[in-house]
């Protein structure tokens, strides 16, 4: 078994978004898109357990590097924080000829998947925002809970930029699990070997100071912006998240008007990867249901 056997018949290519060159597995056909967005320097090879599940509920799907992650253009002269990282997803939207799509975000893609229904509602249908990023909620010290949460995400991802080893990279991502015999050998060498190139070398360190950090904390979004959200939303935790407790997600849904919460067990931060029938599951059930 290989990360690819479940995605057989899915296709990698490449899609020109705006001036940005953009890495994509895409399985499916139609018009009824669906984007999947990976946490910070994640990449599509996460999606690999769900892109035909999804597909076979007749969604077409797509999951995305965005810029500045896997294979996609790492550029420099860009600000690698939400409004940059939305401005992506549109031209990808525009690229592909989608006026609308489904947004699944994970990590910090949830957090770009909720900036992009805050700036372009006119473009998201419905929103899974899937042990995300981005809730800057005043309770309770929310705020400051989501910087902390930022900045030990930032400290986890420098260690094993500055010194990439396939060992670093494996705890890396040992720290994603609840069980890291997750972590096969495979995915770390894909993992070492997109840290190696050097547009990854060059661009990444930019990226993991500002989009966790104190140029990120700008675009976090208020309970205000939750509540304008007119899409309908699933908030999905994994009962393991070692980032925002699940209490943030909760909340988050209760703020969002259309939204609902649901939580996979047995996981921590990447429940598509380990628990990826329950996570089709849950997401298929959500986004093919009712009417676009």
């Amino acid at each position: 078994m290989t990360l690819w056997t479940d995605a057989l018949g899915a296709q990698i290519r490449y899609v020109q978004a705006g001036p940005w060159r953009t890495r994509v597995l895409e399985a499916g056909e139609g018009d009824r898109h669906v984007v999947l967005l990976s946490g910070i320097t994640g990449h599509v090879e996460g999606w690999t357990r769900n892109v035909q599940a999804l597909a076979a509920q007749g969604l077409h799907v797509w999951a995305i590097d965005l810029i500045g992650h896997g294979f996609s253009d790492k550029p420099l002269d860009v600000d690698y924080v939400a409004p940059t990282f939305a401005q992506h997803v549109v031209c990808f939207l525009d690229a592909i000829g989608a006026e609308k799509a489904d947004l699944v975000g994970q990590s910090l893609g949830g957090w770009v998947a909720l900036y992009v229904a805050k700036t372009h509602p006119e473009r998201v249908n419905r929103l899974v925002h899937v042990t995300g990023a981005g809730l800057g909620l005043d309770e309770s010290g929310g705020q400051q809970q989501a910087k902390g949460v930022g900045n030990k995400v930032a400290a986890a991802t420098t260690k094993a930029l500055a010194e990439t080893t396939r060992e670093t990279v494996r705890k890396r991502l040992e720290w994603l699990m609840l069980d890291p015999a997750t972590v096969t050998d495979e995915l770390v060498e894909v993992r070492y070997q997109i840290y190696m190139l050097p547009d990854s070398k060059a661009a990444m360190p930019k990226l993991v100071e500002q989009a966790p950090g104190e140029e990120g904390h700008k675009y976090l979004l208020s309970a205000d912006d939750l509540a304008a959200l007119p899409h309908e939303t699933l908030i999905l935790w994994s009962d393991h998240n070692p980032t925002t407790p699940p209490e943030v997600g909760k909340r988050a849904s209760e703020i969002i008007p259309n939204a609902s919460f649901d939580m996979i067990a047995d996981a921590g931060h990447w429940p598509m990867f380990e628990q990826p029938e329950a996570f089709n599951k849950v997401v298929g059930a959500f986004l093919a249901g009712g009417n676009r």
